[in-house]
């Protein structure tokens, strides 16, 4: 169960976790408001009602002490005697919610006609006292009362004033009703201001969101400085971290093409001492020579391919490919070979110029090596999928010479031109930009390659 109960919590904290700032910002609202206002009309509602009941009491109290000043003994009828108006007629009226009556507890009772023939309940107190009661015909009723010794009588005289609470009810309910209204509404508007100075707190965040994007999509170089002073130290180091990877990417590449013709001279050297050698000794140096460039140019072919590492602006896919295709096609019509293209001139891609050349030209140089009269290339655009499919009618590939075509190095025709690296190097390409290659037999016959790329540009 301890173990469920872990598991559960450790799940539970890397949801929390992954939450938005704005979420945690609303929520943490959403539990002050929720907290603070109901607290706080608690108390207000609290301290009405204590303060409307004080207010009432303090009114009976009032009239309580008016009766108590004229209030008498009659010693010749030995009766109580009270013969001054209180001014309020409901005290005249018959069960009107307003009593007053003063005993003694045994023989001498006076009380307001408004009792008629009911009498209140008498609590033996010296002090004033307030309570609630029910009075007549089951009256709510709000008492006010206290004990006074009146000459020459021995007992103490209880005296009591009543009202129906029912004034003092209504309005406490009226209160509550305005108050917990106007709570809602102001911890729906307290909500609304906290919602709009969430959003627009984080207003610079999404701001660099979005030009984060635009950096990824190739649509800007840098991020905005023009933030505030915490993101835009950020966004300018983010900044540094950005140029410091271009200038090594370009520094790579360029190292890379300078090694490539630092090596070309040596290797050309070498096959051309390696005719001087016996016979018996050349053949075994041109194996490891070849050996040698073919690793040196799979490597620097993979080092000067930019990849996934930079997002590049949009390019228009016709317009870079052009000149290579007018180039193969010049090739292919020279060796017989119809070159067939279909394609819109209209896409756009983030890719580098060098990479979709690459690529391009290492398959439609292959698909040119060995196609007998016709080589066909088709490009297509699915969302954000670059597919292109590039066929020839030769002698094509089994299923196991597909795989082995993609090796470094792998000759499938050792009497062939070339060094092998032509599939491996589109390989590589295809695998820095995320996408897929799958080598199949064409309809025609031949070798069909199908590029799929995750790199279209819209808009």
């Amino acid at each position: 169960m301890s173990q469920t109960k872990s598991a559960w919590r450790k799940q539970w904290i890397r949801r929390w976790a992954r939450r938005s700032i704005s979420m945690r910002l609303l929520l943490a609202a959403l539990v002050m408001v929720g907290v603070a206002l109901p607290l706080a009309g608690t108390l207000l509602s609290h301290h009405y009602h204590a303060s409307a009941t004080q207010a009432f009491d303090e009114r009976l109290a009032a009239t309580l002490n008016v009766i108590i000043a004229s209030v008498t003994y009659d010693r010749l009828t030995q009766q109580l005697v009270h013969d001054r108006a209180l001014g309020d007629p409901r005290f005249e009226s018959v069960y009107s919610g307003w009593y007053w009556q003063i005993t003694d507890g045994d023989q001498h009772t006076l009380a307001s006609r408004s009792l008629w023939d009911q009498r209140l309940p008498v609590i033996d107190n010296e002090n004033l006292n307030a309570r609630s009661l029910d009075g007549p015909r089951g009256q709510s009723l709000r008492v006010v009362e206290r004990d006074i010794i009146l000459a020459p009588l021995d007992a103490p005289l209880h005296i009591s004033v009543a009202a129906q609470d029912d004034t003092l009810v209504r309005d406490i309910r009226k209160f509550r009703h305005l108050l917990w209204g106007g709570l809602t509404g102001l911890g729906v508007v307290l909500l609304g201001v906290l919602a709009l100075q969430v959003r627009w707190g984080l207003a610079p965040l999404r701001r660099m969101h979005a030009n984060l994007h635009d950096v990824e999509q190739g649509r800007a170089e840098q991020l905005d400085t023009r933030l505030p002073e915490e993101l835009a130290t950020l966004a300018a180091s983010m900044n540094a971290v950005l140029a410091r990877d271009q200038r090594l990417i370009e520094r790579g590449r360029h190292t890379a093409g300078n090694l490539a013709h630092a090596l070309k001279t040596p290797l050309s050297v070498m096959r051309l001492q390696l005719r001087q050698l016996p016979e018996a000794n050349r053949r075994d140096w041109e194996v490891e020579l070849a050996r040698v460039d073919s690793a040196v140019r799979h490597h620097l072919a993979r080092a000067s391919a930019a990849g996934e590492g930079v997002r590049f602006a949009p390019i228009n896919l016709h317009t870079t490919l052009t000149p290579l295709i007018n180039g193969l096609a010049r090739l292919a019509q020279r060796r017989g070979i119809v070159l067939r293209q279909a394609w819109d001139q209209k896409i756009r891609v983030h890719m580098d110029e060098q990479d979709i050349q690459e690529l391009v030209g290492n398959l439609m140089d292959n698909a040119l090596r060995w196609a007998h009269s016709e080589v066909q290339l088709n490009v297509k655009v699915n969302e954000q999928q670059l597919t292109l499919t590039i066929s020839d009618n030769g002698p094509g590939m089994s299923e196991v010479e597909c795989q082995q075509a993609v090796q470094r190095g792998r000759r499938l025709d050792e009497q062939r031109s070339g060094s092998g690296l032509g599939l491996a190097i589109v390989t590589d390409l295809v695998a820095l930009y995320n996408g897929q290659m799958q080598l199949t037999r064409a309809s025609t016959g031949g070798l069909k390659v199908v590029v799929e790329l995750p790199v279209v540009a819209h808009g």
